[in-house]
């Protein structure tokens, strides 16, 4: 009897351990989808309507651009930026990524954009732009306004307009019509390295797309890229805030930012 009841509690210690293994296994797994950029349209999130109103920057905010003065940014090829400015917005034009001139860490950035109007060309090459964070860590641009209509503008769910690129799909699609301005309000926290050089803490972002929450405190497994299926990180203190030049005419204004604490 004595030997059965031992048995009987080392099976349960067992399946309690299989258990704890198998939900430690699952945490923090990528979004549910087995390969990056998947063009499976089932995984396209949910159209829906964005309200009105963009954000004003707060007392302590550090303004990157309100109109005309681009003395807070630099091009990525050296030197003064290059965009074209005029009517109150910057945009690109095929002269060169750029980015700020101050490095930041934790941070909350408001930004908004709008895509060429009317649209051209599909998929990634229909308003296509990205705002890095730290030069790594993309939040995507892109006219996604009619790419649930497979059809007519197809592409992949984790390069949508408001994704993570090639990590995740937001929430619900917010986009607006191309031509109409756009915001992303985003709250940024960097990753953590040892001595070593490991990572201790994955970056961490919460992206609201016209108002509405679309990331909401999720884990970056790494830089950005094109078809990286296993994003890494590499060791790096406080960097640069950057914008895509992708070649297509994207329009920015209204720019600022918070640096945060560490918490």
């Amino acid at each position: 009897m004595k030997e059965k009841q031992i048995v009987r509690k080392i099976s349960v210690c067992l399946l309690v351990v299989g258990l704890g293994l198998a939900i430690s296994s699952h945490a923090g797994r990528r979004p549910p989808y087995q390969t990056v950029h998947d063009m499976d349209r089932s995984l396209l999130p949910p159209v829906i309507t964005p309200a009105d109103e963009p954000a004003k920057p707060p007392s302590d905010a550090i303004i990157l651009f309100a109109g005309k003065d681009t003395s807070q940014w630099e091009s990525d090829k050296g030197g003064r930026m290059k965009w074209k400015v005029e009517n109150g917005y910057m945009e690109v034009n095929k002269t060169g990524g750029i980015h700020t001139t101050k490095s930041f860490g934790n941070c909350q950035l408001h930004i908004e954009w709008a895509s060429p109007s009317p649209p051209k060309g599909k998929s990634q090459g229909r308003g296509n732009s990205g705002v890095f964070f730290m030069g790594r860590y993309e939040l995507q641009i892109l006219d996604s306004y009619t790419a649930n209509n497979y059809d007519d503008n197809r592409t992949y769910a984790d390069g949508l307009a408001a994704s993570l690129y090639g990590q995740y799909t937001p929430i619900v699609n917010a986009c607006r019509k191309p031509g109409e301005w756009q915001t992303y309000d985003i709250s940024f926290l960097t990753p953590k390295f040892d001595k070593d050089g490991k990572v201790i803490r994955r970056a961490r972002i919460t992206v609201l797309h016209n108002g509405i929450v679309v990331h909401n405190n999720v884990e970056m497994w790494g830089s950005s890229g094109h078809k990286v299926k296993n994003p890494r990180y590499r060791p790096h203190g406080k960097l640069p805030l950057s914008l895509q030049d992708h070649g297509d005419p994207i329009k920015y204004r209204n720019i600022w930012i918070r640096e945060l604490p560490e918490q």
